[in-house]
């Protein structure tokens, strides 16, 4: 009976030892670098963006007195909002962050979609401008042809581009809006 006991007790502590998850020393400072570099990415977002992400006072208030900083006080305030962040979990600061890259990437995205919709419009002429009136039937075909044409006058003529720029603005307004 006492060496079951003593069994049981054994086979007891061998499954705590399985939960136990070792972590290397390389593995902790690689955590410790991307939460600085997590810190840094902080450091050098406007106030208003920084208003975006949720961060508790300590933090900011880190964050806000290394952005007033530079050199060497700026990185020990780096490491510091580093050790900070340690403490807390980081992943809902990320997805903020993540959020704000991501607004500004698809803001370019559409920018150089516009550009590509304006040259396909002055090249293609008539054809293009069918299909983006079935898109957006609010436009005004007539208005837009007349820019096209001007836009192909000033193309060929090597003119300054005004049709070229208000037809942008006005594919801007035209796709922002829907």
């Amino acid at each position: 009976m006492a060496k079951r006991k003593k069994k049981e007790a054994f086979d007891w502590e061998d499954e705590d030892q399985e939960e136990i998850i070792w972590v290397s020393k390389s593995e902790i400072k690689r955590d410790a670098e991307d939460l600085k570099q997590l810190g840094e990415k902080l450091v050098n977002l406007t106030k208003a963006n920084l208003t975006k992400v949720p961060l508790d006072d300590s933090l900011k208030d880190a964050i806000e007195l290394a952005q007033r900083l530079q050199k060497e006080a700026r990185r020990r305030q780096l490491q510091y909002i580093g050790k900070l962040l340690r403490s807390i979990d980081a992943e809902p600061i990320r997805e903020a962050l993540e959020k704000i890259e991501n607004k500004h990437n698809q803001q370019q995205a559409m920018l150089h979609k516009l550009e590509i919709l304006r040259d396909e419009l002055i090249t293609k002429g008539d054809a293009a401008l069918t299909d983006l009136l079935n898109e957006h039937p609010s436009a005004d075909r007539q208005h837009l042809r007349n820019l096209i044409r001007a836009a192909q006058k000033e193309k060929e003529q090597n003119k300054p581009s005004k049709a070229y720029r208000e037809i942008y603005q006005i594919l801007k307004t035209l796709i922002l809006e829907d």
